[in-house]
């Protein structure tokens, strides 16, 4: 049965193996966070409290 053949499909399998590994991951990290962070301003803001007119 050639289906249980494992060269032709072990050579397949390591070749993709060999794409993930190495083609991928720099095409996900060319695609997150391009520019570095930025801090929020430090500034506080005022919070006042909430009026339950229910309560």
């Amino acid at each position: 049965m050639p289906q249980l053949n494992p060269s032709p499909w072990f050579a397949i399998l390591a070749f993709t193996w060999l794409i993930f590994l190495t083609v991928i991951p720099q095409k996900i990290k060319a695609h997150t966070f391009p520019n570095s962070p930025t801090s929020q301003s430090v500034k506080k803001h005022k919070t006042e409290p909430w009026n339950w007119p229910w309560y």
